[in-house]
Parts: structure tokens; C-alpha cells; sequence
């Protein structure tokens, strides 16, 4: 198996991102794997993609990028607005669907999925407002459904792209896409300084194992998922 590890000093910069108040702003997870899709010579025109949870619509802009055809899928309209004024402005045809995983599977299949799932573990319920980092007490609230979906979500030669903290427990991943006769490997990995919402949940972390007290960082994963 072929890996190529970048850091973070090599994930792609993102540019100024429009978005409208509590929809996801776009971070290290979301260049690092913006950087992934840029660099892969397998996506292109032709191709049909989704980008699920789009938040801002940053993923779905490098994907179309590219020349390939793509939906931004979200289940809120606060995002979605925030995807199309980013589209629009940069003047890339990007298509909307509002929706999760259950709606993007019934508009597929598709050659390229990419996804930046909340990832973080959570020790309160998920609410609105945090929905797009909190994870459940494990990290894996999104992450499990979306392993489990993968094969319904792709066509018979198509890749899932997704990036994860490794606090939520990448070789589960690898071993739930593996369950659904999908192959991963990591394509890039960096180690990231702690944000606002890790940081203010070191104690859970720590007590609960996703941390070692004296942590300051946490490492970034990129995985590529095919049949």
C-alpha cells in the first residue's frame, strides 16, 4: 500500500470563506483534506461528486475545482446559503442538496464522496449549535453511520474521502469500511495545536483516554476508502 504523509504546513490554504453565523468554519482538518483532493490525480472531469455536510461548501469548491461534477449536501439551510454564496461568488457550478446521509445515499451513487464528519467526543448531548463537532461520547456519533453507508454511497470504482482526529479512533474506521468490503489507506496526517472545543473539554478527554495529561496536540487523518 502507497502512503504519502503531508503535514500541516503543507495542507492547501483555503482562501477568504463566507459563511453565515453557526455554520462550520472551515480549519486545519478541512485544508488538510482540501489539499488531498487537489493533489489527486484520479478526480476529475466526468466525475460525479458529493460533499456531505458541506458546511461552508469548501470541500464541494475543491472538488469543482477540478472539473467534476458536484452536490453539497447538508441538512441545514443556514450552510447551504453560506455553499451557494460561496459558489457563486467564485463562479463554480455546484448543485445543493438539503439533506444527510440518509438523502445523499438516495441521490447517488457517486465516483467521489468527501466528508468532514464531526469527529470530537462529546460529554453532554449534541445539540444544535454543536452539531458540527460534537460526536457522542466516543467521537464516532457520525463517523460509524457513514462507515456503514459507504459502500451504498459509491460506485463500483469510487473513493470516499474523510478526515478524523485520531481521537476517535482511526482503525475503527479502517475496520468498519473494511466490514463493508472497502480498502482504506492514509493519505496525509498532521498534527494540529488544540482548538476552542478541545480545548475546553481537556478533562473528559483526558479522564476518559482520547488524551495523556501533557497533550497538546492532536493528529489529523486522512483516509481514502475504495472496493
Amino acid at each position: 500500500m502507497t502512503m504519502s504523509v503531508r503535514t500541516a504546513s503543507e495542507a492547501r490554504p483555503l482562501g477568504r470563506v463566507f459563511r453565515l453565523p453557526g455554520v462550520y468554519r472551515p480549519q486545519e482538518d478541512t485544508a488538510l483534506l482540501s489539499g488531498v483532493l487537489a493533489a489527486d490525480a484520479r478526480i476529475g472531469c466526468g466525475m460525479r461528486c458529493a460533499d456531505l455536510g458541506t458546511g461552508s461548501g469548501a470541500l464541494a469548491m475543491a472538488l469543482a475545482r477540478t472539473g467534476a461534477t458536484v452536490v453539497a449536501a447538508d441538512i441545514s439551510m443556514r450552510a447551504l446559503a453560506s455553499a451557494w454564496m460561496n459558489t457563486v461568488l467564485r463562479a463554480l457550478p455546484i448543485g445543493l442538496l438539503r439533506g444527510g446521509l440518509e438523502e445523499t445515499v438516495e441521490a447517488g451513487p457517486y465516483d467521489v464522496v468527501v466528508a468532514n464528519p464531526p469527529y470530537v467526543p462529546s460529554p453532554t448531548p449534541t445539540v444544535r449549535s454543536t452539531r458540527a463537532w460534537d460526536a457522542g461520547p466516543d467521537g464516532r456519533a457520525m463517523l460509524d453511520p457513514l462507515c456503514a453507508a459507504a459502500p451504498s454511497l459509491l460506485t463500483r470504482t469510487g473513493a470516499l474521502y474523510l478526515v478524523q482526529s485520531t481521537m476517535s479512533d482511526v482503525d475503527r474506521t479502517r475496520f468498519a469500511l473494511a466490514a463493508g468490503g472497502l480498502r482504506s489507506e492514509v493519505l496525509a496526517r498532521a498534527e494540529i495545536p488544540f482548538g476552542p472545543v478541545v480545548s475546553g473539554r481537556l478533562d473528559y478527554l483526558i479522564e476518559r483516554g482520547f488524551l495523556a495529561p501533557g497533550d497538546r496536540t492532536e493528529e489529523l487523518v486522512v483516509l481514502r476508502a475504495t472496493r
